[in-house]
């Protein structure tokens, strides 16, 4: 415990003299000081860190046994680190953790595009996702270089990703059979809701866990196969691949066509509608209700387990050693562990996940069961999960689609410009809204505008629908699970937002807390792989928590959801069929 906590020391001082130059000069005055060890701070960034070692290593020798040393300098020296991919929907990155501590020694991030051909489509290029994340790990790597960090020091990899959104490829060349179908992606409305004319929303869920929806993997897949010629071809001639964004890249890390290991993870297996819930296999009920072959399928792994090597870049030959869902790796990286503890993650999307252990819990207020998580040897642990399919969209919509905003800060000053809505609503069922509801037929409406209203007024509105779905999940939560949580956890990138966060805070009725730590999805995927390395430990809580407070009365609070009600009414009832046709 005593050297974990100089290894934090020391972690410190170079995280502030990275950051603040001028504070790090003054620590190193009052280490000199102190310590009775003189250090000279005109030197460069390397010199200095290398006598900010110096100091931690002469505490070492006042305090520790001549036997201990040794050992505990050379360790210090060498710290562990993990390397983590995050490929989600709207960015790819790679960034380098300290094991255990999750400081963060290096990062990159490319931004990808997103493809909108047509009214509720959403695609990606699969080539594209797969460059940006080789070009993330080619750029972390030159900046560990140029800063002295050896290679050696990186014990394994992890992944996570944007999960359901589903990639068909040829598995004899390689090549993409048709771009990526995202996970909001809904052109599968209509077969959808044929299937729940036939057969009812929750026909699949004892075995699944999941309602019939246009958002999980299984009814994209049959989509691509009813209407993409070379889909249906290549799986009549056993030349079919099928993943989610996981088995792509692990897929194509580790080989290709060259013997690329076609591999996915129970949490990711478990939101294509395919995986039976209780014995973490693919179901044959499952794949031959929706038509399908289990040749195409990838095998099912834990999450912490070994998924294979790198073949080639500068990180060649390290291994894969987790594989997690981004909301399952958020859980993990906010150290949601045990029965009972839950996150809540504002990203392209919205998710809440409340952990319910080694009990599989079936929802009947619209949330979903899945797998939150499994290390090799060792039962799965599941999950409740809540669903919203557009928060941080909704503001890049505003941006690249209306062209109200230059960029999500201005979303957010805007919104703090007013006090209130002043009656504007915003349901953003841009492809039909997910938990509770689950109704493909609902599309996106902005209503109670009156000539008072401005940006000002919808860009708040659009914030507050955030707001007023986490709401929704957080009601079907405690009816599901008997719990009312006093604190929220959150993360994801709009978590910057503090009126965001002020607004979900009264509009729930308890406190929002926001860890400092911005790259929890990441450091899940991290802590995922280093478990499997054995050198990390489940369960680390984040610190440094900013904490927010409701500021509305409960009778304020019960006016706007029922407003907010009113307008998610008038956002339902579209003919799909026909807008697929005539519009």
């Amino acid at each position: 415990q005593a050297y974990n906590c100089l290894i934090h020391f020391y972690n410190c001082l170079i995280h502030f003299y990275k950051r603040i130059q001028s504070r790090i000069i003054n620590r190193t005055k009052h280490l000199t000081s102190t310590c009775h060890v003189g250090i000279d701070i005109s030197n460069h960034r390397k010199p200095v860190l290398k006598q900010f070692r110096s100091v931690i290593e002469l505490i070492v020798y006042n305090n520790y046994p001549a036997s201990e040393q040794s050992s505990l300098v050379n360790k210090m020296r060498e710290t562990d680190l993990i390397g983590s991919i995050d490929q989600g929907t709207s960015s790819s990155r790679f960034i380098i953790f300290e094991a255990q501590t999750g400081h963060v020694v290096a990062e990159h991030q490319i931004e990808v595009e997103q493809l909108f051909p047509h009214e509720s489509w959403v695609e990606q290029k699969p080539l594209a996702l797969l460059k940006s994340v080789e070009d993330c790990i080619e750029a972390v790597c030159s900046k560990l270089k140029d800063d002295g960090v050896c290679l050696e020091r990186i014990k394994g990899i992890g992944i996570t990703n944007q999960r359901e959104t589903t990639i068909v490829w040829d598995k004899l060349t390689g090549e993409p059979l048709n771009n990526a179908l995202v996970w909001c992606d809904a052109r599968n409305g209509v077969e959808v809701q044929k299937l729940h004319s036939q057969y009812g929303q929750n026909y699949l869920r004892e075995k699944c866990g999941l309602p019939i929806a246009t958002y999980f993997s299984a009814t994209k897949l049959v989509w691509l196969m009813e209407n993409v010629p070379q889909v249906k071809e290549a799986a009549e001639q056993d030349r079919l691949l099928f993943g989610t964004v996981d088995t792509w890249l692990v897929w194509n890390l580790t080989g290709g066509v060259k013997g690329g290991h076609h591999l996915t993870d129970v949490t990711n297996a478990s939101r294509t509608m395919l995986m039976n819930i209780n014995s973490l296999d693919w179901d044959n009920t499952l794949i031959e209700f929706f038509h399908l072959s289990s040749s195409i399928l990838p095998k099912i792994q834990p999450s912490s387990s070994d998924y294979g090597s790198l073949q080639s870049g500068s990180l060649a030959g390290k291994t894969i050693l987790g594989v997690v869902g981004d909301q399952q790796a958020a859980l993990l990286g906010q150290g949601c562990v045990r029965k009972g503890e839950a996150k809540n993650t504002y990203g392209t999307g919205c998710f809440m996940l409340y952990n319910t252990g080694q009990d599989i819990v079936h929802s009947t207020h619209g949330l979903l069961t899945t797998v939150a998580y499994q290390q090799e040897g060792h039962p799965a642990t599941y999950a409740l999960e809540g669903s919203v399919a557009v928060a941080g969209l909704a503001l890049r919509w505003l941006r690249d689609n209306m062209g109200m905003i230059k960029d999500f800060e201005e979303a957010f000053e805007l919104a703090d410009q007013v006090d209130k809505t002043d009656g504007v609503y915003f349901v953003p069922a841009f492809s039909g809204l997910f938990a509770p509801h689950w109704r493909s037929d609902a599309r996106g409406t902005l209503c109670g505008l009156t000539g008072h209203s401005t940006k000002q007024h919808v860009c708040r509105a659009v914030l507050e629908a955030v707001c007023f779905q986490v709401c929704e999940i957080s009601e079907a939560m405690k009816a599901d699970s008997g719990c009312e949580p006093k604190q929220f956890l959150v993360d994801g990138g709009m978590t910057r937002s503090d009126i965001l966060l002020q607004l979900q805070a009264n509009l729930l009725g308890a406190d929002v807390a926001r860890p400092a730590m911005k790259e929890i999805t990441a450091l899940g995927a991290a802590v995922a792989a280093g478990v499997a390395a054995g050198v990390w430990q489940l369960g680390t809580k984040m610190d440094n928590i900013t904490i927010f407070r409701p500021q509305i009365d409960e009778k304020e609070r019960a006016r706007k959801m029922k407003r907010w009600r009113m307008a998610v009414e008038r956002s339902l009832g579209w003919d799909l069929e026909a807008m697929s046709t005539a519009d």
